[in-house]
This record gives C-alpha cells, structure tokens and sequence, in this order.
C-alpha cells in the first residue's frame, strides 16, 4: 500500500490525503453521533450566543469536513478522468463548496424544526379550567387549578380577586397572569 502511494506523482498524492484524511474523520464523527447521540463533547459548531443574527452557518468543523472529504474524492476522479491540474482544483473546490452549501441548509432547515417546548403562561389568558386545590379569596393563598395551555393539561398555582375562597371543582377562567407564572382566576357563573 505504501509502495502504490509513493509511486503516485505529487498531485494525486496530496488529493489522496486529504481524501483519506477526510474521509477517517467524517466517518469517526458520524459513527460518534450514531453512539452517543450526539456529539456533545466535540461541540464545535456552537453558535455564539451573541449572534443575533440567523442560524445559518457556513464554516463550521462538520463543513470543512464535508468540504475536504467531496473536494478530495472528486479531486481523485478529476485525474482518474486525466484531466488537466488547474481544471481538477477548479472542479474539486466547486464540488467542495456545493457539499458545504448542502450541509449548511441542511443545519440550517433541522434546526428550525426544533421545538423548545417551554410553557408560555400568556397562552392561558382566556382559558377555562377547574380548580383543584382551594385558591384563597383576595390572594391571601396559593391554589391550584387545571388549565388546558398548548394542547396539554396543566396544574398551575392560582391566585383569586374574588370575594370568596375558589373551592375545589369550581370552573374557573384565566383573566391574567403574573410574572413568576401564577394564574389569576375567577369563578365562571354557571
């Protein structure tokens, strides 16, 4: 192997190394991925927390890698198909720059699917539930109620302006809600 890799001019033989090179990496980053799950301990593609700009990355690790492992393997067909130098490095680095724009939107696209999942409390402004622990009259003590926020059903603390204690199973509505998350309710004639 070495012998083959000695008689290769210059050229092929830089093409060959990057593209093996490459290749070792890219296939030790997606076996990685595929183990854990993620690749949490080489996280070098972090956005800074800073940019408030998009999400949209050009030059990242798994980019480059990406980059280096097509602009090799297609360097190598280039002269496997006898073509002249300058028309390989034209067509490796175009190829190249193609795989990074592709993983790049990629990133990009899966990243918008993500869904924080996090409870936004204004979204139970309106919402009818029902009281499940006693919510003292004029705020003098936390209750409980279950209110239906985001497709799911929900126990959140509950606060009342009302006159009278909120008791247990009284249909409430959400008129507001304060800036640590408790519910401001009030009883629902029936």
């Amino acid at each position: 192997m070495l012998d083959w890799f000695l008689n290769l001019g210059l050229f092929s033989q830089i093409y060959w190394g990057i593209a093996l090179i490459a290749s070792l990496i890219f296939v030790f980053i997606i076996v990685f991925t595929f183990i854990s799950g993620d690749t949490d301990g080489l996280d070098t593609d972090a956005e800074i927390e800073t940019d408030t700009g998009i999400g949209f990355q050009f030059i990242t690790f798994k980019n480059l890698i990406g980059f280096f492992t097509i602009f090799g393997w297609s360097g190598i067909t280039c002269i496997d198909a006898a073509l002249s130098k300058p028309l390989t490095v034209i067509i490796s680095f175009i190829c190249g720059l193609i795989m990074m724009g592709i993983m790049a939107a990629m990133f990009f696209y899966m990243k918008k699917l993500n869904h924080s999942g996090s409870l936004d409390f204004k979204n139970a402004i309106g919402a009818v539930g029902e009281v499940y622990l006693t919510i003292g009259a004029k705020r003098s003590s936390l209750g409980k109620a279950h209110v239906r926020i985001q497709g799911a059903l929900r126990e959140l603390e509950a606060l009342t302006d009302s006159e009278t204690d909120l008791k247990s199973g009284s249909v409430i509505s959400v008129k507001d809600v304060t800036q640590n998350g408790i519910l401001i309710v009030e009883q629902l004639n029936n």
